[in-house]
């Protein structure tokens, strides 16, 4: 039972450090409102189970051994990162625009923080470096990883929905024209340094 506590400690220290989930969080609430960082907080918490199930069965060791599959992997997640900080400086709305259809955009929400987490190999290291302290030689292994990887994505979706809302709280003054001008160059120079130290990133 302490291990456990000590787990969920970890992992909301862990969640609701400030880093690139809350960047894209903080650029998608802004601009498009709460249900599109709730969209978002959802794709980015699917990567979550997505890295879960891969080192429940070995997916992510296959990655920290071979060189070749953690480059591919590592330069495709940093290109996408530099691309949604670039495309910061570039996404300012003008009154009067046609609005985009909201379909597109939930979906755009959805795969933006899905694709952001599964292309990032240090979260599939993270997954297979973090959990397994906390597995039980006696007990099946894979089974107490995909626990520990639904009650961390639990703890992140919670911790998630809370920051969104409290975003979107603050979104009247967030969004106006001289404080978004800020944010979106903010945040976008976040996502650009996160994709350029993930493309310098050694392989463990």
């Amino acid at each position: 039972m302490n291990e456990f506590v000590t787990f969920i400690l970890l992992s909301l220290f862990v969640v609701m450090s400030p880093g690139i989930d809350t960047a894209l969080l903080t650029k998608r609430t802004i601009s498009d409102g709460k249900t599109e960082g709730f969209k978002m907080a959802l794709g980015i918490t699917s990567g979550s189970l997505v890295h879960t199930f891969a080192a429940a069965f070995g997916l992510s060791a296959i990655l920290m051994q071979s060189a070749a599959a953690f480059e591919i992997i590592k330069y495709v997640g940093a290109i996408y990162l530099i691309y949604l900080g670039v495309s910061s400086f570039f996404s300012k709305k003008e009154k009067g625009e046609e609005v985009p259809d909201q379909r597109a955009v939930k979906k755009s929400a959805f795969q933006q923080g899905l694709f952001s987490n599964v292309l990032n190999p240090k979260v599939a290291i993270f997954f297979l470096t973090f959990l397994p302290q906390f597995v039980h030689a006696e007990s099946g292994a894979a089974d107490q990883l995909i626990l520990m990887g639904l009650v961390y994505t639990l703890l992140s979706i919670l911790w998630f929905f809370i920051y969104v809302f409290f975003i979107h709280y603050l979104r009247t003054w967030l969004t106006t024209p001289k404080v978004q001008g800020w944010m979106e160059k903010a945040t976008g120079t976040v996502l650009i340094g996160f994709g350029l130290k993930l493309a310098f990133e050694k392989q463990p």
